[in-house]
């Protein structure tokens, strides 16, 4: 766990040895610093920070790119302060042009994060699995993406290209993009949304070997929901499962709300929710009275 005296762990060269050597590394989406704890407790290796997620559980709205630089920094920033284990966070279209992607390149690094994914979409964004998506030019991305890797101080930070042309302009394009993408200095490529398994052995096919791969399995997404199994045959680095927590938390909430509405009391929903001193242990109080005796 991330603890209030913990020390640095490497965490970014431990992302890059999970890519290199585990297929697929998995990493479930979190949306504040208490999801991320659940899922780092629940014996996972790495966090995804999901925009779609930061966007819902922050301002309440669809992600359809409503938040600033700022506000989704600080959330990873928070992310990365709860957990040990390496964060990979959404980051949008970069915030802007080639010289903002500096800027936020430079700033997800010093919140902490391991690695950042970086959309070919038209600012202001939308998720990539809704329609109504547009893409900027080749040119253009892979003009930052060149600043992305230029602004980077850590080596070992990654830059994770993402190209959401599969939606707009179809397969073709997508790898196409992403081929250029790698050329321009990505680290690992994320063709975004496929919408059949042809699609996705299609990515896989003409993609592996060029730079480690992203396979987005997005609950109730346009992408099929693929098994396990066949997403590791298939030769994926890295899947994200980005809003399963939020679904879920947002179920537990709605029912216990139900129950408090219906009968005055939520009573008879307890029995199912952990108990006061099962979740103080579960966000740190053992660790902060250790701290209290050892201060005091």
């Amino acid at each position: 766990m991330g603890d209030l005296l913990g020390g640095l762990n490497r965490p970014r060269a431990r992302l890059r040895e999970l890519l290199a050597v585990r297929r697929p590394l998995v990493a479930p989406g979190a949306y504040d610093a208490l999801s991320a704890r659940l899922v780092e407790q629940a014996g996972f290796d790495a966090v995804y920070m999901t925009g779609f997620g930061t966007t819902a559980s922050l301002i309440g709205r669809p992600d359809v790119g409503l938040l600033s630089s700022a506000e989704m920094i600080d959330n990873a920033a928070r992310i990365v302060s709860a957990v040990d284990v390496p964060v990979i966070a959404d980051a949008d279209t970069g915030f802007g042009n080639a010289i903002n992607v500096v800027r936020t390149v430079r700033s997800y690094e010093q919140a902490g994060v391991s690695a950042i994914h970086l959309e070919d979409q038209v600012m202001p964004k939308k998720c990539g699995h809704m329609s109504g998506k547009a893409v900027i030019s080749k040119e253009e991305m892979t003009g930052k993406l060149r600043a992305a890797v230029a602004a980077r101080h850590d080596p070992d930070f990654l830059i994770i290209a993402r190209t959401d042309a599969a939606a707009v302009h179809g397969l073709d394009d997508a790898i196409d993009r992403a081929r250029a993408y790698a050329d321009a200095g990505a680290d690992v490529l994320f063709v975004e949304a496929p919408t059949s398994e042809a699609g996705i052995e299609r990515v896989a096919a003409e993609l592996s070997g060029v730079a480690p791969l992203v396979f987005n399995w997005a609950e109730g997404g346009r992408t099929p929901p693929v098994p396990a199994a066949r997403i590791a045959e298939l030769g994926f680095s890295l899947v994200l499962f980005p809003i399963g927590t939020l679904l879920a938390a947002t179920a537990g909430m709605r029912a216990l709300l139900e129950v408090l509405r219906i009968e005055g009391t939520p009573a008879s929903a307890l029995p199912g929710l952990p108990s006061f001193d099962e979740f103080t242990e579960l966000v740190g109080l053992g660790e902060v009275r250790d701290l209290e005796r050892r201060f005091s």
